[in-house]
């Protein structure tokens, strides 16, 4: 059942998506080679951080499992 309350819209193909795309992309505001490098070391501390919790939290399920348990993991 075709939605008559939507109007229709125009297919431009290729060219015209990527004339949009083109478009779009002069609307972007880059960042600067300094915030580019401050937001690269907030993602890397941020990977290092949750890498280490990750981490840890595996430690203690694996400390629990060997008391619980009496198991060992070779």
């Amino acid at each position: 059942m075709a939605n008559n309350n939507q109007p229709a819209q125009k297919k431009e193909g290729l060219g015209g998506y990527l004339r949009g795309v083109r478009k779009e992309m002069k609307k972007v505001v880059w960042p600067t080679r300094k915030e580019l490098g401050a937001y690269t070391v907030v993602v890397l501390a941020t990977c290092a951080v949750c890498a280490l919790g990750f981490w840890l939290i595996d430690m203690g399920v694996l400390t629990a499992l060997r008391q619980v348990l009496g198991i060992t993991l070779s």
